[in-house]
């Protein structure tokens, strides 16, 4: 099991290329936009409600499949960390 500390940054698992990073921060800022009129917001005023809601979407845990000590994956799958606490969606560098 893979597990994020924080409540702004999700884990999970993408064919790490261009054109689905940017699917992805697409998908992820029509579900939750920045700009709504969020009750975080309104507390705390630090801007990042939004950063919450998007982060909860995907979850800050995944399993993923080790056998003999080796992570099982599809060939283009990537494990990555999203740091949705700015205005802009930042994906991590998968691993090798």
């Amino acid at each position: 099991c893979a597990t994020m500390v924080g409540s702004t940054g999700p884990i999970t698992t993408i064919e790490f290329e261009p054109g689905v990073v940017e699917d992805l921060k697409r998908a992820i800022n029509t579900l939750a936009p920045p700009g709504l009129d969020y009750e975080h917001e309104k507390a705390w005023q630090d801007g990042n409600g939004h950063s919450h809601v998007q982060a909860a979407l995907l979850g800050p845990s995944i399993v993923l499949p080790v056998r003999n000590g080796t992570l099982r994956r599809g060939t283009w799958q990537k494990v990555v960390a999203i740091n949705h606490d700015k205005r802009a969606i930042n994906v991590g560098t998968p691993e090798k």
